[in-house]
């Protein structure tokens, strides 16, 4: 079988973590996506750049399988390329405010009317017609304003997740949407906007268990979710290290009884139903923290298995990399970037079937682009003349990667599947993806 969303357009004006990750999902699973970067590149090229070649780790992860075209929005031949561009798109994803957006042409009205059959999704922080839909937010922000720095800091006061938890969560709220969205069109034959706002997103995902008795009204009770709040609720301390222990059901709970020889509790009636247990969660997470210390982290996993009791030892991030399951399910793939040398990137990890998918090759690049790096190949396949290419580079609207000039044959960076015979850097090897008005039935 082929890669499920192969010959799919993306146009991508987006930057830092939210919009390159949602776009980096639809490039793993086989859209073509194009990255439109401004002079100096996307900023988080220089996150952790240790190297100085404006390819840090984020950016090596998070536009893995993307094409680099540098342009210059802020003058007339820039914003021409992208229209051309947006004309031959199925999608089109930004995170620009809208003033922005509009000034840039990437205002929802400016891309149906370049391509009424375009999806248009924009990464907003908060939703449009409020009080706060114009102001600047990041990750930080939007765990604040969406309650889960309060309930992450307890009663402690409020904490940040340690990821860029917001970004990634809405980031996944987008790829969901616009492929709602491509089905829309198949049934409808016309384009989409969607707005994907952070503040809403974050809030409906936090509310979903954490909503508690306002989820009445009146409230019926407070808002939270017990078991969530419970300070005791962390990885187990163990006789030689940390173990994280989920015991849930009735079955796993009278399980966990009978191990720990008090089969009795089992019965008893702050235990025996979800509802007192999840009242009554204190204790027993009291309970669990003290049994785990009588045995090493290797007979609490044994017995734990034989019990079908969820358990699992706490991993470092360097531990992913030698994690045993990890390791035989080939969940990281081995990449030989072009400049950056041999690289270790998370594979995409849903599995589509029947059947393997297709070797990466031709159609399918797995690391991230250089800035500009496709800005020759896109623009001629968009349909642009070398007179014309030249006087976009010569006026700044288009750069081009260092050393390349506007007529140069670029030589061809090849991999291993390259030295078999197949180029995934001509264009001539992009048959069908041609950069023009889009004709998609």
């Amino acid at each position: 079988m082929g890669y499920p969303l192969a010959g799919v357009r993306v146009v991508d004006v987006s930057s830092t973590f939210m919009g390159p990750y949602c776009t980096m999902l639809l490039a793993q699973w086989g859209a073509d996506v194009v990255k439109v970067e401004p002079p100096g590149g996307d900023v988080v090229r220089k996150i952790g750049d240790v190297r100085g070649t404006a390819m840090g780790p984020v950016f090596l992860n998070v536009n893995r399988g993307k094409r680099s075209v540098l342009l210059d929005l802020k003058q007339d031949g820039g914003r021409a390329v992208l229209e051309r561009l947006v004309a031959g798109a199925d999608i089109v994803v930004h995170n620009l405010r809208p003033d922005a957006a509009e000034r840039l042409g990437l205002s929802a009205d400016a891309v149906l009317r370049a391509n009424p059959r375009a999806v248009h999704c924009a990464f907003r922080g908060f939703a449009a017609g409020g009080p706060y839909a114009d102001r600047p937010a990041y990750d930080d922000v939007i765990q604040a304003a969406s309650g889960m720095a309060a309930v992450q800091g307890g009663a402690d006061g409020a904490e940040y997740v340690r990821t860029a938890a917001a970004d990634k969560i809405v980031g996944l709220m987008g790829a969901a949407a616009v492929l709602a969205a491509l089905r829309g069109r198949d049934t409808t034959g016309e384009g989409q906007v969607i707005e994907v706002p952070m503040l809403e997103t974050m809030a409906g995902f936090m509310l979903l268990e954490q909503q508690g008795g306002w989820v009445f009204d009146p409230p019926a009770g407070p808002p939270g979710y017990a078991r969530t709040a419970s300070p005791h609720r962390r990885p187990c301390r163990t006789k030689d290290g940390h173990l994280a222990v989920m015991i849930y059901t009735d079955a796993q709970w009278s399980a966990f009884f009978t191990c720990i020889g008090r089969p009795e509790l089992a019965d008893e009636p702050r235990y025996c139903t979800i509802r007192e247990r999840t009242e009554h969660i204190d204790e027993l997470y009291e309970l669990l923290n003290a049994e785990m210390a009588a045995r090493t982290t290797a007979e609490w996993l044994a017995e734990l298995e034989r019990q079908d009791i969820a358990a699992a030892p706490v991993n470092t991030v360097p531990g992913l990399f030698t994690d045993p399951h990890l390791t035989a399910t080939g969940f990281f793939e081995s990449v030989d970037h072009p400049t950056e040398g041999p690289l270790r990137l998370p594979r995409q990890p849903v599995r589509f079937g029947p059947g393997p998918l297709p070797e990466a090759g031709a159609e399918r690049t797995l690391y991230a682009p250089g800035l500009g790096e496709h800005s020759l190949e896109v623009t001629r396949e968009a349909g642009f003349e070398e007179a014309e290419i030249e006087r976009l580079v010569t006026s700044g609207a288009l750069g081009l990667p260092d050393g390349d000039g506007p007529t140069t044959t670029r030589p061809v960076r090849r991999t291993p599947r390259d030295e078999q015979g197949t180029s995934r850097s001509t264009p001539a090897t992009r048959t069908g993806r041609r950069w023009q008005t889009s004709t998609t039935p």
